[in-house]
């Protein structure tokens, strides 16, 4: 596969995820002017999501890609289901021991509904699948493709994390946080994909760790957050701890937990591979 082939590939699976989340939340809108309430059209435009940049890349790929993409294996392995739980579980669970107090936003029913709503189907599985999708499914592939696993882990880890930094005016030192968390949960998602020969086990990691790290229910930060139901405000104002303007995704506590268990995914990859004796050097160079 050809370099230009590789970077148009990428960008036009990066139009794809916004062109669906743009559309998704557009279709929404309609249903909301009909009188559906804010938080079913929530659950619609994550669904829309879903679907529509499932169909897009689909079409991207056997179209004009014309290659094998990890999107089309639908997979899953119980054992990245437990650890999908398992990881935000005892990251929020550390910072629930650190000194700090519980303040209520105050929401009503309906504003708890259309918080978690959204929180757990938009940004928590869509976002999670979509993110996945485009990132270790598409990019990812071609890169490995093209080059080699190495630089398909690294690459679009850094892209991702980048991504994060658009249109938010961040302090040098957060920038720093986010571009270092965000490219490591970034190779972890990647190890998780690899290792499982399918991107929706890392889809399902995403998902449930954005449903309980950031999905509205309980919020921690260093500040009470109006969008979640319940914070658990830090005392710590140490931006090392608290994650700084991003928040705890870009705290050092969740950085070693992406560092573990991307580390796990990698001995078993090296395990899977060693049935020769040169077997995992030729996979980590290898080309599709």
């Amino acid at each position: 596969m050809k370099t230009n082939k590789v970077i148009i590939g990428s960008i036009a699976a990066i139009f794809v995820l916004v062109f669906s989340q743009i559309g998704a939340q557009l279709i929404a809108s309609v249903f909301h002017l009909t009188g559906i309430s804010i938080g079913f059209c929530n659950i619609i435009a994550g669904i829309i999501y879903i679907l529509l940049s499932y169909f897009l890349l689909k079409l991207l790929v056997s179209k004009f890609l014309k290659t094998d993409i990890g999107i089309l294996h639908i997979t899953v392995n119980v054992k990245w289901i437990i650890v999908a739980i398992a990881l935000p579980v005892i990251v929020k669970g550390i910072f629930l021991l650190l000194p700090g107090e519980f303040v209520s936003s105050g929401m009503d029913k309906n504003q708890i509904f259309t918080t978690l709503s959204s929180g757990i189907v938009y940004t928590g599985i869509a976002a999670g699948l979509v993110e996945e999708m485009v990132f270790r499914g598409v990019i990812m592939s071609l890169i490995k493709e093209r080059w080699n696993t190495k630089a398909a882990v690294l690459v679009p880890s850094v892209l991702f994390a980048s991504v994060h930094l658009i249109g938010m005016n961040f302090s040098v030192l957060s920038c720093i946080l986010v571009l270092v968390a965000g490219t490591m949960v970034g190779v972890m998602f990647s190890m998780i994909a690899i290792e499982s020969d399918s991107v929706w086990n890392s889809g399902i990691v995403h998902s449930i760790w954005n449903i309980i790290i950031i999905g509205g229910g309980l919020g921690i930060s260093e500040n009470a957050d109006e969008y979640s139901v319940m914070t658990y405000v830090l005392d710590s104002k140490s931006f090392v701890i608290t994650g700084g303007e991003f928040g705890i995704e870009a705290s050092v506590i969740a950085l070693v937990g992406y560092i573990v268990v991307a580390l796990i995914a990698f001995v078993m990859i090296k395990r899977r591979t060693k049935s020769s004796p040169n077997s995992y050097e030729r996979f980590m160079s290898e080309k599709d």
